[in-house]
């Protein structure tokens, strides 16, 4: 496994702990990965009112239109500093830059190098239409936390659902490392997913074990 980065941001060890630089962005990862969170400081008001608001809106896009976009990007890699992607400068310059750039601390520059599997899965929502329900953030687990805040959290693997790793195999979600989408359940203990940001640093098709499933976020799609 190739070593983690960290973006350079210069706050107090305070604000670190939030992290922006937390290796639960989602590190390069392989099926024996194993890194390290950090736990989740948004205010619990915020993250309400950011789940209230995204609970009721509506999206018409299917989960096979996700996974189509997601598919065509597999085979896109970082450059040699870990940085380079589209993913990556979308989110730099989007406006959840700017609001966890507020709640972690650094700059959006830091997006441009930092690990990318959650942005990949921002980015394909955004591309879609279907950002509302598949959720945007650079952190895994505040991530996942904002599918458990809507009530769209569990341990079915569904097509199009979004799956969030747990190398330990903890079902815990402040322990989550990795994130992607479920493309298949293929009834043999693994699921087929595209993830972002694995393997070396490129979108990859994968089977991963369930043992190693934290849970699934589940996008509200069209039918």
């Amino acid at each position: 496994m190739r070593p983690i980065r960290t973006p350079k941001i210069n706050v107090s060890k305070a604000v670190l702990g939030a992290a922006l630089v937390a290796t639960a962005f989602g590190a390069h990862v392989s099926a024996d990965a194993s890194t390290a969170t950090t736990a989740n400081t948004q205010p619990q008001a915020a993250q309400a009112q950011q789940a209230a608001t995204n609970q009721n809106t509506r999206v018409n896009v299917s989960a096979s239109q996700v996974l189509a976009v997601a598919k065509a990007q597999v085979g896109t890699s970082e450059n040699a500093a870990g940085g380079g992607t589209k993913f990556q400068e979308w989110y730099a310059n989007s406006q959840r830059a700017a609001e966890t750039v507020q709640r972690d601390g650094g700059n959006r520059q830091d997006y441009l190098n930092a690990a990318w599997c959650s942005m990949f899965v921002s980015w394909v929502g955004e591309q879609t239409g279907a950002r509302p329900q598949v959720g945007w953030d650079a952190y895994t687990v505040t991530h996942a936390k904002w599918f458990a805040a809507n009530d769209r959290w569990g341990q079915e693997a569904k097509p199009g659902a979004v799956v969030f790793f747990s190398w330990s195999g903890s079902k815990d979600i402040s322990s989550i490392d990795h994130v992607g989408f479920v493309v298949k359940d293929n009834g043999d203990g693994t699921i087929s997913t595209i993830e972002g940001n694995t393997g070396n640093g490129k979108v990859e098709e994968r089977v991963r074990p369930t043992s190693q499933v934290a849970g699934y976020g589940y996008p509200s799609y069209a039918a």
